[in-house]
């Protein structure tokens, strides 16, 4: 990705008032509690868009249902979200449980009844054929999916390329993520919370090219007889041990690994970009998202200290200029605004389902390249479903 492609995709940060003279979107919200529930705020983040009415909730639970009535204080409830889209007829629908077993059959739904937008939970779904599936009904249909990789919508993200273009931290050799490593290490982190690592990635080193990769159980690699159902309703899964290398197309390599229970909780969920003159270290979900630490990071005997310093909109080691800039982003405000943006301008959603289609490419190349013995394998997959099936 050059210089201008990758301005061209930076985020644009939008207020509610920027939709003021505009009508209100209609959104329904399709729930499961007991099966991913409502994700990570997917229905209670259209309160606090004013261009948005939420006007009714689907949730198969009964009493799950009632509760989100009363929090939502919406009156129109269904247990079933197909006759919920038939009788509402919304502009908008967010999908939020975070069980994507469900994740195709709720889009195609949604894509069918003709819906103008739609806002999923993570992960996209659960393989590239249902992705495929899924983006030529979208296509044909004219709908704008937008995927809850939310750290993507950062405005910080400018910043930190113009930094990188400006050699801050030198020649970019490598990009290593890491999952949350804690019992859920290993392939079940690389679903879950690996592709918030992978898109983020690929929005500084480009699109994946090619991927070789180890999956292990208890030190030794995986076999057929590994293979369960996974949590989450991912589908088939196997291993607590992931180490992958990806090619990414700027020519930076990004590694990816998760151990389960590899140590202090949580202590290594992030992404680093590493050069040969320091380290911007992004830790997801949190605020500030981004640090800097100057100076070669493989040479330790430096005469000063070595320093983090947050990196915000106003620049390395300086105030936040933009309010409550963490809670907009946190509770998927600043990608609610984005995704209405997208339908009134006739755009693309600065994540949309290509994009969400890339991580779940990019998380199979992992399991296609165990299967073929740590083969590299190249981008687009050959292999379209659940490799492990394939074992």
């Amino acid at each position: 990705m050059n210089r201008r492609q990758l301005l061209a995709s930076l985020p644009v940060v939008f207020t509610a008032s920027s939709f003021v003279a505009e009508s209100k979107l209609r959104v329904a919200v399709i729930g499961h509690t007991g099966r991913g529930n409502y994700g990570h705020g997917l229905d209670t983040m259209w309160l606090k868009i004013p261009a948005s009415e939420i006007v009714a909730v689907a949730d198969a639970d009964d009493q799950g249902l009632k509760s989100e009535l009363k929090k939502l204080k919406v009156e129109k409830g269904f247990a079933d979200y197909q006759t919920m889209l038939a009788e509402v007829k919304p502009d908008i629908v967010a999908i939020g449980p975070r069980h994507i077993d469900q994740h195709r059959d709720m889009l195609l739904a949604a894509i069918q009844a003709g819906v103008r937008g739609i806002y999923i939970e993570k992960s996209f779904c659960r393989s590239p054929a249902e992705a495929d599936e899924i983006i030529a009904a979208a296509d044909k249909a004219g709908t704008k999916i937008a995927i809850a990789h939310r750290n993507r919508y950062h405005p910080v993200l400018p910043v930190i390329a113009k930094l990188l273009q400006e050699g801050v931290i030198g020649r970019v050799l490598e990009m290593r993520g890491r999952g949350k490593e804690d019992q859920r290490g290993g392939s079940l982190d690389l679903w879950v919370l690996g592709t918030h690592l992978f898109n983020l990635a690929t929005y500084f080193g480009g699109a994946p090219q090619a991927c070789s990769a180890t999956v292990m159980q208890d030190g030794r690699p995986i076999t057929k007889a590994d293979v369960k159902e996974g949590d989450e309703g991912i589908g088939a899964l196997a291993g607590n041990e992931v180490h992958a290398r990806f090619e990414l197309a700027n020519g930076v390599p990004l590694f990816f690994d998760s151990v389960q229970n590899a140590g202090v909780k949580e202590a290594g969920f992030g992404l680093q970009i590493i050069g040969t003159k320091g380290v911007i270290d992004f830790r997801i979900d949190k605020e500030p998202v981004a640090h800097l630490c100057a100076g070669s990071p493989f040479n330790p005997a430096l005469k000063e200290p070595r320093q983090w310093l947050p990196i915000t909109t106003g620049g390395v080691n300086k105030p936040e200029p933009i309010p409550n800039l963490g809670s907009q982003v946190a509770s998927h405000e600043t990608a609610g605004l984005d995704l209405i943006a997208a339908i009134r301008e006739n755009r693309a959603p600065l994540i949309d389902a290509v994009q969400g289609r890339e991580t779940i490419e990019m998380v199979s190349a992992i399991f296609e390249s165990h299967r073929l013995k740590g083969q590299r394998v190249t981008f687009p997959l050959q292999t379209r479903v659940n490799p492990l099936t394939l074992l």
